[in-house]
């Protein structure tokens, strides 16, 4: 049993950039499809795709390279199920002033950080992507 799916999703996305791979396989679920969704929107990764089995399902992520340099070059996860992280509208904080890209889970959905000042909405923050 996995205890924080979305500590292994970042987990084998940053291992795959560290290892060149072109694509990583991660189990499936709502929530990651929507960080999946956010973090292409950003350009962070090429494209996902998701793959039916019967079951549960999984994540097919083609990571994005320039110059074999990633996209990616550092992620971290900051709520966590033994420590839950809370922001306000206003403490959202910015990542590298503004490089980078927080995703929070707010009540009107998934979202990046600016998204969420935007609406001034605040929620749980979820990771840091840079």
């Amino acid at each position: 049993m996995m205890t924080d799916p979305i500590a292994d999703m970042l987990t084998r996305i940053r291992n795959g950039v560290r290892a060149k791979f072109e694509e990583v396989s991660i189990p499936s679920s709502r929530l990651k499809v929507r960080i999946a969704e956010i973090l292409k929107d950003e350009g962070y990764i090429e494209n996902f795709q998701h793959v039916d089995d019967g079951r549960q399902g999984s994540l097919k992520v083609r990571l994005k390279y320039q110059d074999d340099v990633p996209a990616i070059t550092g992620v971290r996860r900051v709520s966590s199920p033994g420590r839950r992280v809370y922001v306000g509208a206003t403490e959202i904080p910015r990542v590298l002033n503004g490089i980078g890209v927080a995703i929070l889970s707010t009540s009107s959905g998934i979202m990046t950080d600016r998204r969420a000042r935007e609406a001034r909405v605040g929620g749980e923050l979820l990771l840091t992507i840079w």
